[in-house]
């Protein structure tokens, strides 16, 4: 599409503003009847002239005479036969009866026809036509006949038929005699008969009562037709049936006119003593009759009440005769709430009646719903006055100046007829000849009205009317309004129905009815929608029409005439620059509803009167001098007042487009545009049961389209042309941009208040006064080129509104169609409910709508491109493109290509045929990425298997929604950046939905899509699902946005695909896997190997949440697979070291080891890996497994210890009472002190399993506490504490494990821990075990205790405990007993020594074992009898000739030591034999079998 045609969304909502702004005023400016009367009062002019000059206001089209059979046959009566006459404009029928029979003819067209029926033989009384109840009669009859005779009612059919062409429908009527449906009027003449809208048929009777002629399909014993009487009691009943009519006397007031007010149920009767009756019938109108009111003195209760202001003159004072009430009418709601009835007098008065007693507009807020409790007089209108002007050569004048000043000037009304705002008044006070008085409101009025922004004056509120006067040949016998035809009152009911107040909704009321009802708004804003008003008048002469010229129409015949100038400026004047303005532009555009066509003279004489500066102005600053429209400000310089700057005012031009514009909009801009109808129990919009279906029919829609269309086509001919305003700034473009688009402005303001000044907003602009100063003489704000600029812009902005509108009406035109209701089957409640709410000025202006405009094409889409092949994308889109491109654009063309490719490729068999078709539909889409809805089809994709699609159509669109990216800018405000990363994430997740659907977990579902059946990838084996899911990621990976590959990455991690991840993550793998984990893992050159590990260390100790662990899991995951062992080994060991803000989220002591034994496997294969280069590696390597390798120590030292604390606490708590405190002393309540002491070791378990400690804390802070002496000594020996054998803490340490084993199972426990503790610690050399301070305190501990008989003790018990701590290793556990041997000052007991030597025969028998063991070449685990398997080969080879010469000297020594005790023989015999045998069994090496 061309750049001209393109629609600004900006400018279209801003035209908005403005129609929705006049559409307010015109409202406001509708007065109700009641108030423009009681304005009216106090006006002085209450009437109006049609000018002389002007085309007449009311025309005589046409007259025919009576029908030559009627004519003869009343001749042939000689003139005293029954004759009657009438109109049913219902069938565009006049009739006639004379004596018994009726006649029937056309009364807008001759057509020669005139049946007669005479099927009775009475004369006829009373003839009225009812529309036919359904369902009791066949569809034909439509119409029912009511004849009364003096004796017989009679119902005859009427069928109406159309002609050959279909134009007219009421070509040919036929009557049906129905003689079941004939009863007895029971001696009652009736009088009149008046129809409702809903068929009840009501006959008023010369006895003064009201009767209703009921008719069924009844064929049992009750009568098909009855007549009931509805105002007489039971009495009158019964009188009526034993006393003839004849023989009744009295006064009886017969009723001589019933008028039937539809839309209140309000039935009036008027009697020939000028009673005025009022009964109602229930809010349905099918209830019984009741009557609330009867006034008689009503002209009496005016004058006593509405007296105030009288006539004044001879017409006062010559008035002798009291008028009588000529004829009464109901008043529409569309005229008024509060006036019901008016009543026209016979002197030309009319007085205004209320049935409601409140009064004022309070009482008729609600009047479509009071309840009639009265019938009293609201106000009274003077006469029309004689002598005013005809349209004709001769006029009411000249007859009233040939009379004498004698005579009485006042008004004879034999007859009048009112209907919607206009009355025929028939007088007869001409001496010569009748005239007819036609008074209609005046339109001239009405713009000055709508101009005033709703707030006019008394003055201009009041009810002025127009008075014409043409000369009528015979006496006027009835009138009637001639409807529209079917077609286009259909029409204009549709367009209406809702806008006026719900004045259509009266069930049973004819669109012909309904429509004509709006000629009672004035011309001015229905002109461009209704015919010309035609009436015909039923004279005695014969038959004449009237046509009611329309201020358009004058309009018209001003410029086919060529009238001067000067008339077509008083037109201008008359109605207001802007309203004349309106009709030039519908006469230009041809949208004027007309008989005839408008010519293309007269439509280029309007259009260059419409840009006319002479008579529409030019736009101006309010208050200029030479400002020449009807729109200026009221009022004028006032002292005191504050004088504001002046605003722009634009000319008539603009105002007439604005004008015509809203009217043509406004049945339809604040209205849904949808209705639900049929739900249940309600209408309501909110019910989900209804049809949805367009307010508007097609038939209305297709003509409010077409004027629209037309109006826009002749502004943009204008503006192509340069017609106008549109001349005078086009030579602007260059300078300033396009003004008619706005791309740029530099015309004084701002684009900001140039849209707020263009379209009339009276805000001043504070930024124009120059800097606030207050100078007297101001440069004035805008140059007339600058206004003149503006203007066009506004009406550039309205023609694109009118635009969109028309391309609004075709799209819903097209959903009509195609049924909505089966279009909208599919949307959810919340979309239905909006849709039904959504008005047609959303529609066309807002973001809504256009949404609400997509998913309805969509749907149309969908019904065309659906698996039931009713078409293709082409057959609608052609409409779609060439008639509303703004709401079908190319990218939507393309989209739906696609969908249709899609559908055809789901039901193909064929592989091959649907892969290719899922390629042409993702080529579509690539093209239009960003008017897709990727949710739906996407997944179809998925069905097909086609996950490139699935993957680059989102990133596609992600790319389009964000073409800045502003996602990527972390400069640019927080809240832009977040929206982009938003709609990114909106596109992200479509593919997320992708790998979740194939890995299986439905749990998640993307934003907004509907639930679809997880059966779709339910039959996809394993390997399969893996293809897709790797297919997507590689897809993913290639993409260069790295927002959406840690979008993907994280993704992944959540739906568990690991290792997938770590087997296709791209490059940037790394760096998301560290700035996930918060702190950067660094690829350090150590030049230091402890160095460098330390520095990582110190930042490993930072809190890492669990969620981010994972990700520092997978980076070790990824550098090992890798075979990037050191960096893998630095990741492990802050998962190891990591602490937690959450208690629930630690990671166990278990986990930990397990991390940093991962970490020093990690260490350990990094010297054979090439992961780092250089000359330092093998250094660095060296220094990090060291630092693991500790730090793994340390923390089995911390679970062991915590393992033991929680081992206390759980003893504690089971034998409580039964220990003794920490401190060793005896506390005063010992339940309390192990409750205390229970509970600190749980304290201490728990803080040992939050984190890791290091040695120092776990010795000082846990072991020493809890008396823990034996991981004190493996810390203490792990952290090379002392190499010293003398080291005091070492033997305080020593002493108390030992202490603690003693108290707790005696020397058994001491020995056992002894072996148990030695053997772990002790290096090989024996230097770090203080052996000499052990052996001393378990040798004493176990001879005092089996001297005590504690315990009994064996003498091999601490010798074996001794060697078993060495490892097997005899020399140093010798040595130290040879130490303590020859230290006489240690052991002055001897006893003590005599143990000591019993322990040295132990161990050398054991050196011995290990000697036997190397000679007989068996092993040294088989050969030992202490060491229970403890000794290694290592050891025994060491053993040599050498060392049996050493244990055969040392049993030689020992055996001298043992005679040298002072000790009876039979304590030392034993450890004597033992050496001698000893030494022996060396010497001969045969004689070991003793032992």
């Amino acid at each position: 599409m061309a750049r001209e045609e393109e629609i600004v969304m900006l400018d279209v909502t801003n035209a908005g503003l403005v129609v929705s702004d006049r559409i307010g005023r015109e409202v406001a400016s509708q007065l109700d009847l009641e108030e423009a009367l009681e304005a009216s009062r106090y006006a002085s002019h209450p009437y109006t002239t049609h000018p002389r000059e002007w085309p007449p206001l009311v025309e005589v089209v046409d007259t025919w005479e009576l029908p030559p059979v009627l004519i003869e046959r009343y001749n042939a009566a000689g003139g005293e036969g029954t004759a009657l006459c009438g109109i049913f404009p219902e069938i565009r029928r006049a009739w006639a009866s004379v004596d018994n029979s009726l006649f029937l003819w056309r009364f807008d067209k001759w057509d020669g026809q005139c049946p007669e029926y005479c099927g009775e033989e009475q004369a006829i009384c009373a003839v009225g036509l009812a529309k036919s109840k359904s369902g009791v009669f066949v569809e034909a009859i439509q119409y029912l006949l009511v004849l009364a005779t003096p004796v017989e009612l009679i119902l005859v059919g009427v069928c109406c038929t159309g002609g050959g062409d279909g134009t007219d429908p009421f070509a040919e009527v036929s009557l049906k005699p129905m003689p079941e449906y004939t009863i007895p009027s029971d001696g009652v003449t009736m009088t009149c008969i008046t129809c409702t809208d809903k068929g009840r048929i009501f006959l008023a009777g010369r006895d003064g009562h009201i009767y209703e002629l009921h008719y069924t399909t009844n064929s049992g014993w009750q009568k098909r037709c009855r007549k009931v009487c509805l105002t007489a009691g039971l009495g009158s009943v019964i009188s009526r049936w034993v006393v003839p009519n004849v023989f009744k006397f009295g006064a009886v007031d017969p009723i001589v006119e019933m008028v039937f007010d539809n839309e209140r149920e309000i039935l009036y009767a008027r009697t020939e003593d000028m009673k005025l009756q009022v009964f109602v019938m229930g809010p349905n109108g099918d209830g019984p009759l009741k009557k609330v009111a009867e006034e008689k003195n009503l002209i009496n209760q005016r004058d006593a009440h509405y007296g105030a202001r009288q006539s004044t003159g001879p017409r006062a004072t010559n008035r002798l005769t009291k008028p009588s009430i000529v004829c009464i009418s109901p008043l529409s709601v569309l005229e008024s709430k509060w006036l019901h009835l008016v009543a026209v007098l016979s002197d030309g008065r009319r007085m205004y009646l209320s049935t409601s007693s409140s009064s004022g507009n309070l009482g008729g807020f609600n009047s479509n719903h009071h309840k009639p409790s009265c019938l009293k007089v609201v106000t009274t209108r003077p006469s029309p006055p004689l002598g005013v002007s005809s349209g004709l050569a001769f006029g009411a004048m000249s007859l009233a100046a040939a009379r004498s000043q004698n005579e009485d000037l006042s008004l004879k009304v034999e007859t009048a007829y009112y209907s919607a705002g206009t009355f025929l008044l028939s007088d007869s006070s001409p001496p010569t000849m009748s005239s007819l008085l036609i008074v209609s409101r005046d339109s001239s009025t009405q713009s000055s009205l709508s101009g005033s922004l709703g707030t006019s004056t008394r003055s201009s509120r009041a009810l002025r009317e127009s008075v014409s006067s043409l000369p009528v040949e015979g006496r006027m016998l009835f009138v009637a309004d001639v409807l529209p035809f079917p077609d286009t009152a259909a029409t204009v009911q549709s367009i209406y129905s809702e806008i006026e107040f719900g004045g259509f909704g009266n069930s049973g009321e004819s669109c012909e009815k309904a429509s004509g009802k709006l000629w009672a708004r004035g011309d001015l804003s229905t002109q461009h929608i209704l015919p010309r008003r035609r009436i015909i008048i039923f004279s005695t002469m014969g038959m004449m029409e009237l046509v009611f010229n329309r201020p358009v129409d004058i309009l018209r015949r001003l410029l086919e005439s060529s009238s001067p100038r000067s008339i077509l400026e008083d037109f201008f004047n008359r109605f207001g620059a802007g309203e004349a303005a309106a009709m030039c532009l519908m006469l230009a555009a041809r949208i004027v509803h007309s008989e005839n066509l408008i010519s293309n003279v007269v439509a280029e004489k309007a259009a260059e009167a419409f840009e006319d500066p002479r008579v529409v102005g030019m736009p101006q600053l309010e208050g200029s001098s030479a400002l020449s429209n009807t729109r200026t400000a009221a009022g004028g310089f006032s002292m005191g007042q504050v004088v504001q700057e002046a605003e722009p005012v634009f000319s008539g031009a603009h105002e007439g487009l604005c004008l015509c514009s809203s009217r043509l909009l406004f049945p339809l801009w604040e209205l849904p545009f949808m209705v639900v109808k049929g739900g249940l129990g309600s209408s309501d919009a909110s019910s989900e049961n209804g049809v949805v279906v367009c307010r508007l029919s097609v038939g209305a829609m297709q003509v409010l389209e077409s004027k629209i269309r037309s109006l826009e086509k002749f502004l943009r001919s204008r503006r192509n042309q340069r017609r106008g305003l549109y001349g005078c700034v086009a030579g602007l473009g260059d300078l300033t941009g396009s003004i008619l688009y706005g791309t740029g402005s530099e015309l004084g303001a701002d684009d900001r208040s140039m849209v707020r000044n263009l379209f009339g907003s009276h805000s001043r602009n504070v930024d124009s006064s120059g800097g606030g100063t207050s100078n007297k003489r101001q440069r004035l704000p805008y140059s007339p080129a600058e206004l003149a600029a503006m203007e066009v812009r506004a009406m550039e902005c309205i023609r694109q509104l009118l635009l969109r509108s028309g391309e609004a009406l075709f799209l819903l035109q097209l959903l009509s169609q195609h049924l909505v209701t089966r279009l909208v089957q599919g949307f959810d409640s919340n979309l239905r409910q909006t849709l039904v709410q959504l008005t047609f000025h959303q529609l066309v202006c807002s973001e809504e709508g256009d949404r609400i405009a997509t998913r309805l094409i969509s749907a149309l889409m969908e019904y065309y491109t659906g698996r039931d092949g009713r078409g293709t994308v082409d057959d609608i889109s052609a409409k779609l493109r060439e008639s509303c491109p703004s709401y079908y654009k190319e990218p939507d063309y393309k989209f739906f290509l696609a969908v249709e490719c899609l559908e055809r490729a789901a039901v193909t068999p064929d592989a091959e045929e649907k892969e290719n078709l899922a390629r042409e539909a993702f080529n579509y889409l690539s093209k239009v990425p960003e008017s897709a809805d990727l949710r739906t089809v996407c997944k179809r994709f998925e069905d097909l298997r086609f996950y490139e699609a699935v993957v680059r159509l989102p990133l596609q669109k992600a790319q389009a929604l964000d073409p800045a990216g502003d996602a990527y800018n972390e400069q640019i405000d927080a809240a832009t950046r977040e929206h982009a990363l938003a709609q990114r994430g909106q596109c992200y997740e479509i593919i997320i939905s992708a790998l979740r659907s194939l890995k299986g977990d439905a749990s998640k579902r993307e934003f907004g899509s509907p639930v679809r059946p997880a059966t779709a990838t339910s039959f996809l084996d394993q390997a399969s699902r893996k293809k897709y899911i790797c297919q997507i990621v590689q897809l993913g990976v290639q993409s260069p946005d790295r927002i959406f590959h840690e979008y993907l990455y994280r993704a992944m991690i959540d739906l568990g695909l690991e290792n997938e991840l770590l087997e296709y993550g791209g490059p940037d793998l790394v760096p998301f896997l560290q700035s996930a984990g918060r702190e950067p893992i660094q690829e350090v050159r150590a030049v230091s190997a402890v160095t460098s590990a330390t520095s990582f260390m110190g930042q490993s100790g930072a809190p890492i949440p669990s969620n981010q662990a994972k990700y520092f899991d997978l980076l070790a995951r990824y550098y090992v697979s890798k075979r990037q062992h050191v960096l893998a080994a630095h990741v492990l060991l802050r998962l190891a070291e990591r602490r937690s803000t959450d208690t629930g989220d630690v990671p166990t002591l278990e986990q930990r080891c397990q991390y940093l034994s991962n970490a020093v496997l990690q260490a350990k294969n990094a010297s054979s890996s090439n992961g780092l280069v250089g000359s330092t590696q093998a250094a660095f390597d060296s220094g990090l497994l060291d630092l693991l390798e500790g730090k793994l120590a340390v923390l089995r030292f911390q679970i062991k210890i915590k393992e033991e604390l929680e081992a206390i606490a759980s003893r504690l708590e089971a034998s409580p009472g039964t220990s003794e405190s920490v401190q060793n002393e005896l506390p005063e309540n010992n339940l309390t002190a192990d409750a205390n002491i229970a509970n600190a070791a749980r304290e201490k378990a728990k803080e040992l399993s939050l984190d890791l400690k290091s040695i120092t804390q776990l010795y000082n802070e846990y072991a020493v506490p809890f008396e823990l002496w034996e991981r004190c000594l493996e810390m203490l020996y792990f952290a090379n504490y002392s190499g010293d054998a003398d080291s005091s803490i070492v033997r305080e340490t020593w002493a108390r494990l030992i202490d603690q084993a003693l108290s707790r199972g005696g020397i058994a426990e001491a020995c056992s821990v002894l072996k148990r503790v030695g053997s772990h610690i002790y290096p090989g050399d024996g230097a770090v075990l203080p052996l000499d301070t052990l052996c001393l305190h378990l040798e004493k501990a176990a001879l005092e205790r089996s001297e005590s008989g504690v315990e009994s003790v064996g003498d091999e018990d601490v010798p074996r405990a001794l060697l078993a701590a060495c490892k097997g290793a005899t020399e140093p556990v010798l040595n130290t007993y040879d130490q303590l041997l020859s230290n006489g000052a240690i052991f002055p007991s001897l006893k003590l020594k005599l143990r000591l030597l019993r322990s040295v025969l132990v161990v050398l028998r054991e050196w011995a074992m290990s000697v036997f063991a190397q000679r007989i070449g068996t092993s040294a685990t088989g050969a030992s009898l202490i060491l229970g398997g403890t000794f290694s080969l290592e050891q025994t080879a060491v053993i040599n000739q050498g060392v049996r010469d050493k244990i055969t000297s040392a049993a030689n020594r020992y055996m001298t030591e043992v005679r040298r005790l002072a000790l009876p023989q039979i304590q030392t015999e034993a450890v004597y034999r033992g050496f001698r045998e000893l030494e022996e069994s060396l010497i001969s090496p045969f004689s070991f079998d003793r032992f």
